[in-house]
């Protein structure tokens, strides 16, 4: 497998002085982002099947060993906070459960019928989409949740660094991001790593994008929960609506502390009740309420 070649551009770095090192490094990592720009069409699709399943009161759950599963946490992990999402959208089920978050457990990445029972226990359905996500392609619970997700009649996508690996060919589409070998020969935490992590923010970040959970390219359902955040509510409204942050206090106060219900009151000179009524009609689309307003297009 590519990903455990060993480097010929890193050979002997045990003996080099730390700039050059993490010159190395960073010049492995610099070809990342054309390996994944090549994959960005199946990467569409599974963007595609996250929209419709998620539309459709399914679920997107990702699937994962080791760092491959710890990454994959991350990026569900932040999508609540970021979207305003449901915690259920997108979901984690990781090889050793819980205590594998902060612990290699490396020997759960092995357990078939352990994959399995996992999913069982999420109750997965045809209409979820299961993504497994693996460097080499191969790893036997990620794999075995994918054979079983299909069984199910769920939609499936694989992540992985390897072309034609096991999971390449159980998967409905497979998301290859060939990094070649690591500059710590097996390291796959680097370079296929960082690859995955690009990928995952790509799907996720697109799928919110698709179902309404931005206003242009801002945050609009950001949950004002930290000082942090509340800064970045304001400077949000702000942009959008023109406003003095005096205006701008007052209208967040009305409006609940909801952005979404403040852009509807402050661009269409409405009440609270009227502005939730529309965001109610319109499954929460900005677009559809106010259209272009205050996103720099006639």
């Amino acid at each position: 497998m590519s990903t455990e070649r060993r480097n010929p551009r890193s050979v002997d770095i045990d003996l080099f002085p730390t700039e050059r090192i993490l010159k190395i490094i960073n010049a492995e990592d610099a070809a990342i982002p054309a390996v994944v720009a090549n994959a960005i069409p199946e990467i569409a699709r599974v963007v595609d099947l996250a929209v419709e399943a998620i539309r459709a009161g399914g679920r997107v759950l990702y699937v994962g060993a080791g760092t491959s599963g710890r990454l994959a946490m991350l990026d569900a992990t932040e999508c609540p906070p970021t979207f305003s999402s449901p915690a259920d959208w997108v979901q984690t089920v990781l090889a050793g459960g819980k205590k594998a978050i902060d612990k290699a457990t490396e020997g759960d990445e092995d357990d078939r019928e352990q994959a399995t029972a996992d999913l069982k226990a999420k109750k997965v359905a045809a209409g979820d989409l299961i993504i497994g996500i693996a460097a080499s392609g191969k790893t036997p619970y990620t794999l075995a949740a994918l054979e079983f997700a299909r069984t199910l009649g769920a939609k499936t996508a694989a992540i992985v660094a390897v072309a034609g690996s096991p999971m390449a060919r159980a998967a409905d589409i497979a998301v290859c991001t060939p990094v070649g070998p690591e500059v710590i020969t097996g390291s796959t935490r680097m370079k296929a790593g960082t690859a995955q992590k690009m990928v995952l923010n790509m799907i996720s970040t697109a799928t919110m994008i698709r179902l309404g959970m931005t206003y242009s390219n801002w945050m609009i359902n950001v949950t004002m929960t930290n000082q942090k955040l509340r800064d970045r509510g304001m400077q949000i409204l702000r942009e959008i609506l023109g406003l003095h942050d005096d205006e701008l206090r007052k209208l967040v106060d009305r409006s609940g502390g909801n952005l979404k219900v403040a852009v509807v009151m402050g661009a269409l000179s409405c009440d609270r009740k009227k502005a939730e009524s529309l965001l109610k009609d319109n499954s929460g689309s900005l677009r559809k309420i106010v259209g272009h307003f205050g996103s720099g297009h006639e």
